[in-house]
C-alpha cells in the first residue's frame, strides 16, 4: 500500500506521545480491570489524531448476539454507539462517524484469565477529530 515510510508504530506510555498524526489505531484497556482506563487513550488520540480507529468492549455481549455474529460472513455488524462514549468522545472534540460490533478471541495470555480462550464482542469506533 505504499505507507511504510508513513507509518510509525509507537510503544510508549500513552501520556509520553506528542506530535499530530493523521490516523490512530488503537486498543485501549477496556476498564474490565480498571474502570474507566480507556478515558486516557481517548482523549490522547483526540488531542493528536484526526481519524481514529478505537476498540472498546462492547454492550452486547449475550451469546445470541455472539451467534448472531458467527452466522454472519463478515463477522461485524453495524451497532449505536455507547450513550457515555458518545458524550465523553463529543465532549473532547470528536465525532462518531460509525459504530462495528466484532467477535474477538484471546488465548490464555494474563493471570487473571482463566479460560483458555475468551470469545467475546468488541466495538470499533470510527472516529473523526472535528475541533482544534
Amino acid at each position: 500500500m505504499n505507507v511504510k515510510e508513513k507509518t510509525h508504530w509507537v510503544l510508549a506510555d500513552v501520556d509520553a506521545i506528542q506530535g499530530s498524526f493523521d490516523t490512530v489505531l488503537q486498543n485501549p484497556p477496556f476498564g474490565v480491570q480498571r474502570r474507566g482506563a480507556d478515558r486516557r487513550f481517548l482523549e490522547k488520540s483526540l488531542a493528536l489524531g484526526h481519524r481514529i480507529y478505537s476498540l472498546h468492549k462492547s454492550g452486547k455481549t449475550n451469546q445470541d448476539f455472539i451467534k448472531k455474529l458467527r452466522r454472519r460472513g463478515t463477522r461485524f455488524i453495524p451497532v449505536p454507539p455507547s450513550p457515555f462514549l458518545k458524550r465523553f468522545i463529543e465532549k473532547h472534540g470528536g465525532r462518531i462517524n460509525a459504530v462495528y460490533a466484532m467477535l474477538m478471541t484471546v488465548p490464555h495470555m494474563f493471570e487473571f484469565h482463566w479460560k483458555r480462550k475468551h470469545e467475546f464482542t468488541v466495538d470499533l469506533y470510527i472516529i473523526e477529530r472535528v475541533a482544534e
